[in-house]
């Protein structure tokens, strides 16, 4: 408990870091948007709440997980609509800590051993792959569709084999994979599903007349609070799922591998420290240094989950705004008939996206090539992203793989030419309509000009 001299002297201290933002970091206080003044695909919307906050735990200087990261899962998985969530400190560590979960002996003969088979895409983000080879499993990538630029569902049957007891894929840019189709795919086969849902949060999907987020439809899903994210803790992830013995797992993966479920800093909680039989350790050996999971340390610290906090009161607004902005661009574009040189994304069906970004592909009668307009776009000071790693396969890392370390089911034809030929854009929700409307002139003489 605070001192009251402590309380009094801690609200100037907020005070002061209010004034500060209200001084030098609010918006509006740079000049106005000029056509030509750079504009990002992706940045951080904050305001004082969020540096009051960070200066809050940091005057805790507590600095490891505590009572804002238990803030955060609460409010997070409530929100989201899960039983349990697990604060880590990026998204790539909670895909790490979703697949290695899914590896447990708890789970006996549903576990994921070496040489089983993950179904998944090569289009995309690595760290949605790295876990699956790192562990020793075996991915299996099948092809993307286009406009979706998600996987093609009609090629699962094709990928299936005696080895397959997983399907683990992002959710593109916003934009979700055919979940309907791959979970009745899933439990029709009795294979767990990973969402990737990094890029999607806030999305929601319908099966059956019931409605549900994104990322809460598999076993297991994964956000990321990365600044470019939909929200931000700098640095941040988020593991969640509704099954129990899962969490249990997610929980003892990302701390240490350990067996005990106290929280830092408290001991003893289920008073059985000293009285229980671990392996082959003598009898009442201290159940806080009993491992039952070759685990990692990956948890959040309190002064990144303190953001968080704040940035998911805001969430709601920020998800309105991305949807607001891809529609303006997208209407621009068609008026502009940029659309007759570029195909536009689509929703996929049952879903209402919150995007991450604008996915365009050059479309192959356009008469110019991707790198054309890409240049052209960024000679105008707008960023653009590439999908990521294009077809993953085709990346540095895989060149000294083994043929066995992956499989690849069928061609791979779509995603090799998303990864010519297609590009994003952002619409986070700190853009203005100037500054989307700019977008669209540009990528408009981007490909009727050159």
């Amino acid at each position: 408990m605070l001192s009251a001299d402590e309380k009094t002297a801690r609200a100037e201290i907020l005070a002061m870091v209010a004034e500060y933002y209200d001084k030098f970091k609010r918006p509006g206080q740079e000049k106005p948007f000029e056509e030509g003044d750079r504009i990002p695909y992706a940045s951080r919307v904050y305001d004082e709440k969020e540096m009051c906050a960070l200066v809050d735990s940091a005057l805790d200087f507590w600095l490891t997980t505590g009572r804002f990261s238990d803030e955060f899962e609460r409010g997070f998985a409530r929100w989201i609509g899960v039983k349990h969530a697990a604060l880590v400190n990026s998204g790539s560590s909670a895909n790490l800590i979703a697949f290695m979960t899914l590896t447990s002996p708890l789970l006996g003969e549903r576990r994921i051993k070496r040489g089983d088979e993950v179904i998944t895409v090569a289009g995309g983000f690595p760290t949605t792959i790295n876990p699956i080879i790192q562990y020793g499993a075996v991915p299996v990538f099948i092809d993307m569709t286009i406009p979706g630029y998600n996987m093609d569902v009609s090629l699962l049957e094709g990928a299936l084999s005696d080895k397959t007891k997983a399907v683990m894929a992002a959710h593109t840019l916003g934009n979700p994979f055919d979940i309907a189709a791959v979970k009745e795919f899933c439990d029709r086969h009795g294979l767990w599903l990973i969402e990737d849902n990094c890029d999607a949060l806030g999305t929601t999907y319908t099966i059956n007349g019931e409605t549900r987020y994104t990322g809460t439809w598999g076993d297991i899903g994964t956000s990321s609070f990365y600044p470019p994210h939909h929200m931000t803790m700098g640095e941040g992830g988020c593991v969640y799922t509704d099954d129990p013995l899962l969490f249990k797992i997610i929980k003892s993966m990302r701390d240490w591998g350990r067996d005990c479920v106290c929280p830092s800093g408290r001991d003893n909680l289920c008073g059985h420290r000293f009285d229980g039989d671990f392996g082959t350790l003598p009898h009442g050996y201290d159940h806080k240094y009993v491992y039952s999971h070759f685990g990692y340390n990956l948890k959040v610290t309190d002064m990144q989950a303190a953001v968080g906090v704040e940035q998911l009161k805001k969430f709601p607004s920020f998800i309105e705004r991305r949807r607001y902005n891809h529609k303006r661009l997208y209407d621009a574009l068609c008026a502009s008939g940029a659309d007759k040189k570029l195909i536009l994304p689509e929703a996929a069906e049952n879903s209402v996206p919150s995007w991450f970004g604008f996915m365009l592909t050059v479309r192959d009668d356009a008469g110019v090539s991707r790198n054309d307009v890409t240049r052209y776009i960024e000679d105008h000071n707008i960023q653009t992203r590439l999908l990521f790693g294009g077809n993953i396969t085709r990346q540095p890392l895989f060149c000294d793989l083994e043929d066995s370390a992956y499989r690849i089911a069928g061609e791979l034809t779509q995603t090799d030419r998303i990864m010519n030929s297609s590009f994003w854009v952002g619409v986070y929700p700190g853009m203005t309509d100037e500054k989307i409307d700019y977008m669209a002139k540009i990528i408009t003489e981007a490909v009727w000009q050159i």
